[in-house]
């Protein structure tokens, strides 16, 4: 698929896609006359039988999306290669695939990855984004019919880290996509896990948790396309803000279109203020073009951190300080323990607790 380019210009702040992100703070990326990098920025461990990785011309892959927003667009122009990482159909693993970033520190660059799972695979592929990197990033993920993936992108970015990215999941028949997106770390990050669906009874479970603390600005942009028959999806995304400056932005747009009958939906996003100063915008969008569905919904909370919950721990003699950290915890934990990795739950819970523990002094 060719992809038309010379329409999408640099963003201005006023389009509605654009307008709770500060682009002064994108470090470039957004921008067409900053030259990006192309770089292969992700690492496999030891692939098992029936997985491979290989570096693909960007002129020999076949994007199978399309889409509009301008930094997939200038990653579309500027990447050389693709890393596409192949599941044979019919295999299924017990161990997850682990993809690695190798960051390469504050210069732009982009990077394109393909994930490809076979007629009834069934696997977990983990992204663990850690160190320093100005990075805009496409991933396409196709699903056979049939199969299984379980999608786990970490976002635990140094202080001063910029990422923008699209993770676009196409379901085929009779699959299953579970995507857990986590982002607790960098300066700004901006992400669009995207879904659509190429069969009937395939199903997308999208979960999401983000922490942002003082300075940070962490973005997260759903989109659920129910363009066939007898699909399910359900969002669900948590955040929690503690500092001056914290911002926050969820957007949850599910668009049922009229062919889309039989469709079961539910978006749901709540976020927690521990502190003054911290700001959460959430917008659940529902668009039906049928009225033949199973279900269809969305809720949206935004509040304060519960004085009534900490005052309980409080006076049975738990320490104002691990009250809080414990009440946090509890939030996030319908979220994390959905990851079913024990050691990545405790990595991610240390920082939080390290984190909040820096606000409170």
């Amino acid at each position: 698929m060719t992809l038309a380019t010379t329409n999408y210009l640099t963003p201005t702040g006023r389009e509605e896609a654009w307008r709770f992100t500060p682009l002064a703070r994108l470090g470039g990326l957004h921008d067409a006359a900053v030259p990006l990098l192309s770089r292969s920025s992700l690492i496999a461990d030891a692939l098992p039988a029936g997985v491979s990785m290989a570096e693909i011309s960007a002129a020999d892959y076949v994007t199978k999306s399309q889409t509009e927003d301008q930094i997939s667009h200038r990653v579309f122009e500027s990447a050389q290669s693709v890393s596409e990482l192949k599941i044979s159909a019919h295999t299924e693993l017990e161990a997850p695939i682990f993809l690695r970033r190798n960051a390469a520190g504050l210069e732009p660059e982009c990077s394109r990855l393909a994930i490809h799972v076979g007629a009834h695979a069934h696997a977990t592929v983990v992204i663990s984004n850690l160190g320093q990197s100005v990075l805009a990033e496409d991933i396409e993920i196709t699903l056979e019919p049939g199969s299984n993936l379980r999608f786990i992108s970490l976002q635990e970015w140094d202080e001063g880290s910029i990422h923008a990215a699209r993770h676009h999941a196409i379901v085929g028949r009779d699959a299953t996509f579970t995507s857990h997106v986590i982002t607790v770390g960098g300066s700004l990050v901006r992400l669009l896990p995207t879904v659509e669906y190429s069969g009937p009874g395939a199903s997308a479970e999208l979960n999401g948790l983000y922490f942002a603390t003082s300075g940070q600005h962490l973005e997260h942009r759903v989109h659920v396309e129910h363009g066939g028959p007898a699909a399910k999806s359900r969002v669900n995304y948590k955040g929690a803000l503690a500092g001056d400056n914290a911002r926050t932005v969820w957007i949850g747009d599910v668009f049922i279109r009229a062919a889309a009958e039989g469709t079961d939906t539910y978006e749901l996003n709540r976020n927690l203020l521990l502190s003054d100063g911290a700001r959460a915008d959430s917008v659940p969008n529902l668009e039906i073009e049928t009225g033949e569905i199973v279900g269809a919904g969305h809720a949206s909370t935004t509040g304060r951190f519960d004085d009534e919950q900490l005052f309980y721990l409080e006076s049975r003699g738990i320490p104002a300080a691990e009250a809080r950290r414990l009440v946090i915890r509890g939030f996030f934990a319908e979220i994390v323990s959905k990851l079913h990795l024990s050691d990545v739950e405790e990595r991610i819970m240390l920082r939080i607790d390290n984190e909040l523990a820096e606000v409170g002094k």
